[in-house]
């Protein structure tokens, strides 16, 4: 394998026929070189394709880090909250990407970027961990997502300033953003669109707090019918995501059995709730020119303007899946500085 920047991932490829056998799990059944592999007894083995950062590395020196425990499960987070402040901050609940089965909220390139987030939005960042396929498919990341926000509500009756709450004084509550990217913006997503559907408890989920808006870049949905870009448009040795690991990915984070039509995959299929049923909030959706994802995102932006929803869309050329955290294109520092201009602007405009 070539040698690679830290901080940047491999190319991903995967094939399912010409594995080595490991020599105490059995042959692998399914790998995304240089980031994943299962055995047939169900070993996971991840690889060490980005390296992890502690909460006190500060690439940003106008933003402390903490990690915090969420809840009672093992779930945890990691606060991002800008150190010089005039006024309360909006909280924007992040989710890594990763395909639903890798990545984590200590990763080197998300420590990057919402640190970065947080000192230019400006804005307070809880970026959470969710947990990971194939040990814990779907939903349990979106099941994690909402266990976050019910968190966020429950920490709200704190308002301490020492420990464990000394971050909610630094929050506008009245201005709460899901965000996310890949399969972290769908994550955001389904979260959102749990917390917005009739009849269910959930819908107050965040009161007094106000849900106002839903940052996706580049969504990680799929669909058994190929678009245009999944199936015309050739990835480059700098990509984070063909078409063949997308499958995969699906693959190990979809219930066994299930399609790319399930509604944990496909918000628009037909076995999906209806858009026009949720109450979603606003949405900005960031995508790539040269992303495979790019023809679905924005089939999504316009399935989500048919069915009456706020949706701003932003796409960034010359530029890939991921490209805001592996910076793996030419024009990434560039697009970047691009995206976090639009987040700031959707988040203050709300």
């Amino acid at each position: 394998m070539r040698r690679r920047k830290m901080g940047a991932l491999p190319q991903l490829s995967e094939s399912r026929s010409s594995f080595q056998p490991s020599k105490d799990h059995g042959p692998v059944i399914e790998e995304i070189q240089g980031l994943i592999k299962v055995c047939k007894d169900g070993h996971v083995e991840r690889l060490p394709a980005v390296v992890d950062v502690p909460c006190t590395w500060a690439p940003e020196p106008d933003v402390a880090s903490k990690d915090v425990a969420v809840g009672h499960g093992g779930l945890w987070a990691r606060l991002y909250v800008p150190r010089v402040q005039t006024q309360k901050l909006p909280l924007l609940v992040y989710f890594h990407g990763g395909g639903f089965c890798v990545g984590s909220a200590a990763w080197r390139c998300y420590h990057e970027f919402l640190a970065r987030v947080a000192s230019q939005a400006p804005c307070v960042v809880l970026s959470v961990n969710y947990r990971l396929a194939p040990e814990h498919r779907l939903p349990a990341a979106y099941e994690d997502g909402l266990a976050a926000v019910r968190w966020v509500r429950q920490q709200m009756s704190h308002r301490a300033a020492d420990e464990p709450g000394w971050w909610l004084a630094h929050c506008d509550f009245a201005r709460v953003f899901l965000g996310g990217d890949s399969a972290g913006a769908a994550i955001a997503y389904n979260v959102a669109a749990q917390l917005g559907s009739f009849g269910v408890p959930e819908s107050a989920l965040l009161k007094p707090a106000c849900l106002k808006g839903m940052v996706l870049i580049q969504p990680f949905f799929g669909g058994v019918a190929r678009t245009s870009s999944e199936k015309n448009l050739v990835q480059s040795s700098r990509s984070a995501l063909s078409l063949t690991t997308s499958d995969c990915y699906w693959r190990l984070a979809l219930p066994p059995g299930a399609d790319r039509d399930h509604p944990w995959c496909n918000p628009l299929a037909k076995g999906s709730p209806k858009l026009e049923d949720l109450r979603l909030p606003p949405a900005l959706v960031c995508i790539s020119e040269l992303d495979v994802l790019r023809d679905r995102n924005m089939e999504f932006c316009k399935a989500m303007r048919s069915a009456g929803k706020s949706v701003e869309q932003a796409t960034y050329a010359g530029v890939g899946h991921a490209f805001q955290v592996l910076h793996n294109y030419h024009m990434s520092h560039a697009r970047t500085t691009e995206m976090l201009t639009h987040i700031r602007a959707f988040i203050y405009s709300r």
